[in-house]
């Protein structure tokens, strides 16, 4: 697996708006999209930090997987998302043969016109991990 770079950081929060002050007033960053991903029931928000983003995850509904870390005191960085070169359905298949535990058998559509899928944390040393291509 070649990994090119840090895609985005991924923050859970209860409210994307209530955070906003922060992220724009404070730290002068710009919401440059902002959509929601229904299958995953979270909304987004993204920011743009040099070449990394920073992708605001609110809950749209109280079986998000979202609201489920936040209602287990998660708060915070939620994942970090690896741009992955050689594809995420080889990366896939190469943690997979290395015995990483895969959320995502296969690649799905995510926010921000990318194809994802998960690492589980606890075989990536604590960080839920997403792989990405564009």
């Amino acid at each position: 697996m070649k990994i090119s770079r840090i895609e985005h950081i991924g923050i859970a929060v209860q409210s994307i708006e209530d955070v906003l002050p922060y992220y724009k007033d404070v730290l002068g960053l710009e919401v440059y999209k902002e959509e929601v991903v229904e299958d995953q029931k979270v909304k987004t928000a993204f920011l743009q930090v040099g070449e990394v983003k920073l992708e605001l995850l609110e809950p749209t509904c109280p079986e998000s997987t979202i609201q489920k870390f936040l209602d287990n005191g998660g708060k915070g960085v939620h994942h970090v998302a690896f741009k992955v070169e050689d594809g995420v359905t080889e990366a896939l298949a190469m943690c997979d043969e290395k015995g990483i535990r895969l959320i995502d058998k296969a690649p799905r559509n995510g926010a921000d016109g990318l194809k994802i899928a998960f690492l589980h944390p606890k075989s990536t040393c604590g960080i839920l991990t997403e792989l990405c291509e564009e």
